[in-house]
Formats: structure tokens, C-alpha cells, sequence
């Protein structure tokens, strides 16, 4: 499924986490039964006017075992205007977990909905949301012992890879790194994996694409062979700019939470953010929208959420992006996220907007298609 299909529309792929099953791992370290939903649902408010809990609407507590909740899951992102879905991809030297839902969609066809992986390459925690992370146990260290563990990663990939719902741009698989700078030999990696793709005779290379967290690292990751950069929404909702205040402004916040300060952000300023022109249009760039956050239900007081995140807002937002991306070549956008409900940060419906966020994103992908 190529992104550069020649029909006008933004690509927009939506990050898709698979935590809502039970299984051993999360019995283990988090109790029988546990699940994403665990955190949602006992969720409480922190101040008057605190949209919390989040109840699920259409879906409902789902359970990715069944089969069924992913065929509704794509239906409902078709009606979003939603490309395809950027599985979150987990990869510890050969450990994985969370793979079920994939290893499924690839096994049986279904759904018939276009998807990429975006490796989440970082440590697991069981987290308790202390003031120095120092009661945080570290339960999945990522780690990277080179060539051979980069080979054996590849060739559990490629059947993901021939299956012809897989997205490409210009033919090359589509694959995002999370944490780029957090792997040492990421270089290493981004060769390797081109020369086997080429050796397998699936294409001339992948469309690697590398997660920004800091406005000075794009020519870094550029330079190590990063085709495309997705800058982080932090950028854009809770730092103001470019600017040297917005990067004080980031660590001031950062101090905050560490001292359980609860940080509120107005997402009215967002779609003033969201696209800036000298970066956002660079071919090289795919912007990234966010229709909500508030990761209370973890974190408690040291959580962070944004404020008036309504679908009329997020509208705004996305129309915004959708306009930018119209004249380049390169219309991908990656939306963050599509179901991670325990962070706030979904656009399934629920109890209090239903469709809104769905219908919104879905009215400006139409607008800017024609």
C-alpha cells in the first residue's frame, strides 16, 4: 500500500497500541487480568470539571482476542480518514511481547487495513510515579547486541513486510524508530536493514522514519540515515516555539511534575502550534497530530493533561495540518494516538464526544483531498 498513490489525500497513520489482552506479563507484574483498561477504569477526577473517568463508547472495554474489535477498529478509522495503523512494535534481542494482535491480522488477512510498524525501542518500568523514579523497577531492559540480533529482527518482520497491506513511500517499506538516539549503533542498523530488504527482493530499501524529541537533533538524525522526522508533540502543545524560553519553559515543567505539580495545558493554543511553516513543509518532515492527553490514570498529580481537548479544537488543529500538507509530495502524518485510553490520548469513541474527534479528522482529511 503505497503512501505516494497519486490521489491527493494526507496519509495519515495513527499510532496503534495492542495493550488490551491479558497476559502473562502483565499477570506477573501488574496482577491477574491486568490491561490498559485496568488503569482507565479506576481513574478519578483531580479537580472540578476533571473529565475522568473515560468510559468507551462504541467498543467498550474490548478485548484485542477477539477478532471482531479489529475489524470495528478499522471501520472506525476509515470513517476518520485514517490511512492506515502504525502498530506499536516491541523488540527486546528476540523478547517480544504484545505481538498477538499483529502476528493475528497477519496470519488471517483481516483486517483489510493498511498498516506499518513503529518500533517502541525503549525500557520497560513498573512505574510508581515517585519524585526521583527511584522505586521504578526496571522489568524489560532494550538492549542492542548488534548484527546478529539486528538479522534475527528483520527476518521476524518480513512476512509483515511481503504482506501487501504493508505501507510503503516510493515502494520502501515505512518503519519508525521511537527513541532514534537511544540506540547506539542506530546507523548500523539503518544499513543493515537496507541491505536486506534489497537481498530479500522486497525493495531497494526501507522509509525509515525517526521520532524528534528536541528541535536541534533533526540534522543529527539526518545525518545518520533517517529518511523522515515526526517531530514529538510535546514540541508543539506544551513548549511554546522554537524559542530558547520554550526550551526553559520544558525543563520549568518537567520540575513540576517531578514534584507532583499537576501540569495543565490549554490545547486552545494547539492549533496555533501545530504547523510551522519553515519546518512543517520541508519533504523531509511529517508533522504530527494529537487529538488529546491526560495520563492521570497513571500518574496521578504527576501526570500531565491538556485542558478543552474538544473535537471542535482538535478541528482546528487538523485542518491546519491538512492544509499544509496538500502541495507536498510527502502527505504523511502520523496521529498520536489512536487508542491509548490509559494516557488520554485516543480518538475511539467514548461516552462524552462519541464520534466528535473521528467525524472532525475525518471532514478535514475530505477537505483538502479534492
Amino acid at each position: 500500500m503505497d503512501i505516494n498513490n497519486g490521489d491527493r489525500r494526507a496519509k495519515v497513520l495513527a499510532f496503534y497500541l495492542p495493550q488490551f489482552f491479558p497476559n502473562k506479563f502483565n499477570d506477573k507484574w501488574y496482577g491477574k487480568g491486568f490491561t490498559e483498561w485496568t488503569n482507565v477504569g479506576g481513574a478519578k477526577p483531580l479537580f472540578k470539571g476533571h473529565y475522568q473517568p473515560k468510559v468507551p463508547a462504541d467498543l467498550g472495554y474490548y478485548d484485542l482476542r477477539i477478532p471482531e474489535v479489529a475489524e470495528m477498529q478499522a471501520e472506525l478509522a476509515r470513517e476518520a480518514g485514517v490511512y492506515g495503523f502504525a502498530y506499536w512494535h516491541y523488540w527486546w534481542a528476540g523478547d517480544m511481547l504484545l505481538n498477538e494482535p499483529s502476528e493475528r491480522m497477519l496470519r488471517t488477512g483481516n483486517p483489510n487495513f493498511p498498516f506499518c510498524f513503529a518500533w517502541a525501542n525503549e525500557n520497560w518500568y513498573k512505574k510508581l510515579w515517585s519524585k526521583d523514579k527511584k522505586d521504578d523497577t526496571l522489568i524489560m531492559e532494550q538492549t542492542y547486541p548488534g548484527e546478529a540480533d539486528n538479522k534475527a529482527h528483520f527476518e521476524y518482520c518480513l512476512p509483515f513486510f511481503k504482506d501487501k497491506r504493508y505501507i510503503t513511500f516510493d515502494g520502501r517499506p515505512v518503519f519508525m524508530i521511537y527513541r532514534p538516539l537511544s540506540f547506539p549503533d542506530v546507523a548500523l542498523f539503518i544499513n543493515q536493514w537496507n541491505d536486506l530488504i534489497k537481498h530479500a527482493g522486497v525493495a531497494d530499501g526501507f522509509y525509515f522514519v525517526g521520532m524528534q524529541y528536541h528541535f536541534y537533533e533533526i540534522q543529527k538524525l539526518k545525518a545518520i540515515g533517517f529518511d523522515c522526522i515526526t517531530p514529538q508533540h510535546n514540541l508543539r502543545t506544551s513548549n511554546v516555539g522554537y524559542s530558547s524560553y520554550g526550551q526553559f519553559k520544558a525543563h520549568f515543567e518537567s520540575f513540576l511534575g517531578k514534584r507532583g505539580i499537576l501540569r495543565r495545558f490549554n490545547y486552545n493554543e494547539y492549533p496555533n502550534t501545530v504547523w510551522n511553516d519553515d519546518f512543517d513543509s520541508r519533504e523531509d518532515i511529517a508533522p504530527q497530530l494529537i487529538p488529546n492527553w491526560d495520563n492521570t490514570p497513571r500518574a496521578g498529580r504527576r501526570g500531565l493533561l491538556y485542558t478543552n481537548a474538544t473535537p471542535e479544537n482538535f478541528s482546528k488543529a487538523a485542518v491546519r495540518v491538512m492544509q499544509g500538507v496538500k502541495d507536498k509530495h510527502n502527505k504523511l502524518v502520523f496521529l498520536k494516538s489512536w487508542n491509548e485510553w490509559a494516557e488520554g490520548n485516543y480518538m475511539e469513541p467514548d461516552l462524552k464526544y462519541g464520534h466528535g474527534f473521528i467525524e472532525a479528522l475525518g471532514k478535514a482529511v475530505e477537505k483538502f483531498s479534492k
